[in-house]
């Protein structure tokens, strides 16, 4: 296995948030390389518990090593949509916390072979779970061009999806777009401006790989079973690093904050509006000192919500 500099985004004030209860239930659904399950850890008694769950083998592979020996800790292959059905098979009837640290993960993103990065060399893969669904390349291999441009305005606000989405038809008719150096070509010769300090594909690269890995829809439902699995007290912390993954969870906790959608002057009281979550103070971004010891912290946002 290889090792990874990763840093862990906002870990003191996620773990912070979190744990109200030191013997009580957590789930890390994004375990990555384990810095916030470490921290989790460290911070539980004897009689604490804590599922970590991630999509990649190799992150299983890394949770497995670290805390095999510990009887606290389970560790589940797997998307985070699925989190009912992992607390029931392991027997978890009420979580205390759950821990949402979205989007690709710093060795993901360092491993050319994974097709993440448009910096990195390698097969045009981008699956979070290698070991099911189609790859970028293959998906972009059957797309119409109408579906093509759809998810690169949708899922990267693109404003140059429809010129990008052409070249991509053109070129996959004589050649296969196989690679990621192959797609970065494409891209770059389909913008005519490019943004300050913004690489051209970048836009390119994450609305494909939100669309492979179905990542808005999964934390759609991750979310709504979230809710049902806490009890009343019990915490929902999520570190997101972009505006589409921010404004789902921004508008969900509000909803559910705000609780059932009825007419002004409705005759109900308040305590019957099924007000599900309470808001906990205002958004945390990273520091000037974490941003500034690692880049990818810059966009970093965490929003917190407590059960009623």
């Amino acid at each position: 296995m290889k090792p990874h500099n990763h840093q862990t985004v906002l870990l003191e004030e996620a773990v912070r948030t979190l744990i109200t209860n030191r013997n009580g239930t957590y789930v890390d659904c994004t375990y990555g390389r384990g810095g916030h399950s470490e921290a989790i850890a460290r911070e539980l008694g004897e009689e604490g518990r804590l599922l970590v769950i991630d999509r990649d083998r190799v992150a299983v592979e890394h949770a497995m090593q670290r805390f095999g020996d510990d009887p606290r800790v389970m560790v589940q292959h797997g998307a985070f949509s699925e989190i009912k059905q992992f607390a029931e098979d392991h027997r978890l009837e009420s979580l205390d916390g759950v821990l949402l640290d979205l989007g690709v993960s710093s060795p993901q993103l360092d491993e050319g072979e994974r097709g993440f990065s448009f910096q990195q060399s390698g097969p045009l893969d981008m699956r979070m779970n290698q070991t099911e669904g189609e790859t970028a390349a293959e998906w972009l291999a059957h797309a119409s061009e109408e579906e093509i441009i759809d998810v690169l305005k949708r899922f990267g606000e693109e404003r140059f999806a429809r010129r990008i989405a052409r070249n991509i038809v053109g070129t996959r008719v004589s050649t296969p777009i196989s690679t990621t150096d192959r797609l970065v070509e494409i891209v770059e010769m389909s913008i005519p401006r490019r943004e300050k300090n913004k690489h051209p594909a970048t836009r390119t690269f994450q609305a494909i790989r939100i669309q492979v890995n179905r990542e808005l829809e999964e934390l759609e439902t991750c979310l709504h079973d979230v809710i049902e699995l806490l009890h009343s007290g019990g915490r929902m912390v999520v570190i997101s690093f972009h505006s589409l993954e921010d404004r789902i969870v921004k508008r969900f906790f509000r909803r559910m904050e705000k609780g059932d959608d009825l007419p002004a002057r409705f005759p109900i009281r308040d305590d019957e509006l099924n007000r599900k979550l309470r808001i906990l103070g205002k958004p945390t971004r990273a520091s000037e000192a974490e941003t500034a010891a690692n880049r990818r912290a810059r966009s970093s946002i965490m929003r917190a919500a407590e059960k009623r």
